[in-house]
This record gives structure tokens, sequence and C-alpha cells, in this order.
């Protein structure tokens, strides 16, 4: 069974030969520690030495403008998450309607095509990331965002709208192209803190999950198994995760509430993939190889067999030690 067989057959609740493996995306200072460490002279050799069964191949350069300019200009007055956004102060939908959004025809795909082609027999995870939820509260700033669904919900929804438009003509000329390089549908907004949701549940319904649902119906329109990814502690809506189409959970940021293995286990098992669960907050960077080993181990038993053993966030950070990576893959490989 190679790891494309075995991780489609992972994530559609059908049996495999073992546990999937995925390294995650190390951030770019880690990259270098890790290929000196394992002997490897670019990313894909290191990912096959390490057994690595799911590649993520997302199209992050597709976007280009004939004069430079990004796909959505927020117009932001700072980098902080509260930082003033164009619409800000907006209260009016016709200021909305008339701003100058993003033009898929200046998407070019080339690049991750021929990524997608030479991959080989691993799981390709593909689509683009489309972080609606997290641009739409940029363009307001995080709190003007939250307010602003109470005070003007019209204009949160009008923006939303376009944003969100924007991604499935991204996504539909992409799957279009690709057809079955691709295997999965990788998208992500990151909807929980380490303690809850970032917004109410009632918030989440009105604002989010609609169109959150149009982008899990595009990805399975074409076939392709639908793999959420979201940080914090989304307990509370997974079940309407779930009902709206979502084959697989990442990262299982394992620290946050009630997103530990055992109570996605006994509330989620057999209805859900999981993909990640080996925490990046304490474990991996402080622990031993052989407690990372254990806790693999562990997770293994407590989540699998529907497990692509995983960092709980996917950016591992160079103070991850190379060694502790070593025992986590050995022993997702067992």
């Amino acid at each position: 069974m190679n790891s494309r067989e075995r991780t489609k057959r992972i994530i559609a609740g059908e049996p495999a030969d073992r546990c999937g493996f995925w390294l995650g995306n190390p951030h770019r200072d880690t990259w270098p520690i890790l290929l000196e460490y394992f002997g490897a002279s670019e990313r894909d050799e290191l990912r096959r030495k390490l057994g690595d069964d799911f590649w993520w191949i997302a199209p992050w350069t597709a976007y280009r403008h004939p004069e430079g300019k990004p796909a959505f200009d927020m117009q932001r007055k700072g980098r902080e998450l509260g930082a003033a956004g164009v619409f800000a102060d907006c209260e009016d939908v016709d200021f909305v309607e008339s701003f100058d959004w993003p033009n898929p025809d200046y998407l070019d795909f080339d690049f991750v095509l021929e990524r997608l082609r030479g991959a080989g027999d691993v799981y390709r995870a593909g689509g683009a990331w489309s972080p609606f939820f997290h641009q739409v509260a940029d363009f307001f700033g995080m709190e003007n965002y939250f307010v602003k669904m109470h005070t003007d919900p019209e204009v949160v929804h009008a923006v939303t709208r376009h944003v969100v438009d924007f991604h499935l003509e991204t996504n539909r000329r992409l799957f279009e192209a690709a057809g079955d390089l691709i295997d999965g549908f990788f998208f992500g907004n990151d909807f929980g803190s380490q303690q809850d949701l970032l917004i109410s549940p009632d918030s989440f319904n009105e604002f989010v999950l609609p169109h959150f649902r149009r982008l899990t119906a595009l990805g399975h329109d074409f076939g392709y198994q639908v793999i959420l990814h979201s940080c914090g502690a989304i307990h509370r809506v997974i079940p309407d995760l779930l009902e709206a189409g979502v084959d697989a959970l990442h990262p299982l940021q394992a620290k946050a509430a009630n997103m530990d293995a055992e109570t996605l286990a006994a509330d989620f098992g057999g209805r859900v993939a999981f993909i990640g669960g080996i925490d990046t907050q304490d474990l991996l960077g402080h622990g031993t190889p052989e407690e990372v080993a254990a806790e693999v181990r562990r997770v293994k038993d407590v989540l699998g067999p529907r497990l692509v053993v995983s960092p709980s966030h996917e950016a591992v950070l160079p103070n991850v030690p190379p060694r502790n990576i070593e025992a986590m893959a050995a022993a997702a490989l067992e």
C-alpha cells in the first residue's frame, strides 16, 4: 500500500496497513536545521526519508496582477490583529460593492500543477488556502469585525461574500486544471483560541458556516476529500463542521480546551479522520525522543486507525530538536 492509497483510505474510514504520517510544513528557519541533521539536499528528499505520506501542494503565489497588486488590498494601518482595515468604519454596502476586488483572470497555476505532477505516490493535499475568516477580519480589524457582526451585519455579509466568491473561483479553476492530481481539498481558518471559539456559536452559524459550506461543497463536487485546518478550541462547532462536509480535522491543538485526544475520540471518533495531535507547545520542543515516541504511540491508540500522525501545529519551529522529529516519524510508521 503506497502513501496515497493509505491516506485516502484513512480519511475515508477504510482499513489501512497503518496510521499515516505528515511532517507538517516547517517554518522557513527550521528547514536548514532539518536538512543538515537528516543529510538531505532538499525538502522533498527529506520528506521521502521520513516516510511522509501527506504532501501539501498549494498555489501560494498563483495571483499575478500585472501591476504587482495583492489579491486583497486590506489597506491595514498596522500589523496587529486589531489594526484597522479599509472597511473599519464602513456602514455602506455600496462602498463594499464598488471596492477593487481581485480578478481571477490573473491566476497562474503552472507552478503548482508541475509540483502536483511530480509528487509521486503520495497523498496530494491541494487547493487554495482560502482563509476567508482571517481575511475578512483584516479588512475590518479583528475587533471591528466582531463588533460589526452586531452593528452592521449587512456590511460583514457583503465583504465575506466577495472574499469567498474569489476563493471559490480560484479553487474551481485550479480543480478543473488539476483533476485527479489532487486528492484532498485542504484549506484553513483558525476559529478558536486556546480556550474557546473566537466568536459565539450563533455568530459562527450566521457569518461563517454558510460560506464554509460553499467551499466544502465545491471540494466534494470535484470528488475530493475535504480537510479543515483550524487551530484552537473548536470543539463546540465540530458537529456543525462535520455536517458541512469535513472529512478530516487538522491540526488538533493538543493543549487547547477539549481538543485532547481522549475528548475528540469520545465525541467524534469514527465520524471524521484526525490529522495532527502531537503537542508542539511543550512536548516536541522540550520533551525527550523517548517521551515523543511514547506520546505518538498513545495518540495512535486513542485516535487511530483514522489518524495521520503530525504536529499539533504544522509550522514546526526551530526550537523543535530534529531528534524529536525523528522519534515522531519512527513511532508513526511503526
